[in-house]
């Protein structure tokens, strides 16, 4: 008998509008690395100067963080509460303030918690109010209820 490993896994793709990413500067309110992805909450501000509050999940599991050199420690200390990053996410399909964050980047444009050394493609859209939000359809509204 021979034993095959499965692997299974939520998908982002499947609660988060991952063919619109998009990028804003926020400031981190709390990071916690946890599994099965390291979560965080954020404000960002728009052009109005109305302050938003997100919460989302990290790219990345725990393992494969420490597995990449971002330990807990160092990934807790990179990003404290106040810290400002670059974020590029993908807001969840029912819309308001929850996101997939698949990249995190310091002022001085280093990458966070990540083993890419290069941008995703993503729409700029700091400062817009709620950022980007999915169409709202019959089925939408209904998932949401």
């Amino acid at each position: 008998m021979s034993v095959v490993p499965l692997y299974a896994h939520h998908g982002e793709g499947n609660s988060y509008e991952t063919t619109h990413m998009w990028t804003t500067w926020a400031a981190v309110e709390e990071f916690d690395y946890i599994n099965p992805h390291p979560a965080m909450k954020f404000t960002r501000v728009d052009k109005d100067g109305k302050v938003e509050h997100w919460v989302a999940e990290v790219d990345n599991n725990p393992s494969r963080l420490a597995r990449i050199g971002w330990t807990k420690g160092r990934s807790m200390a990179a990003l404290q509460p106040g810290t400002r990053v670059k974020l590029s996410l993908a807001t969840a399909k029912a819309g308001g303030f929850l996101a997939y964050v698949r990249l995190i980047q310091n002022e001085k444009g280093e990458f966070i918690c990540s083993e890419r050394e290069q941008a995703l493609p993503a729409v700029d859209l700091d400062g817009v109010p709620g950022g980007y939000q999915p169409e709202k359809t019959p089925e939408s509204a209904k998932a949401a209820q």
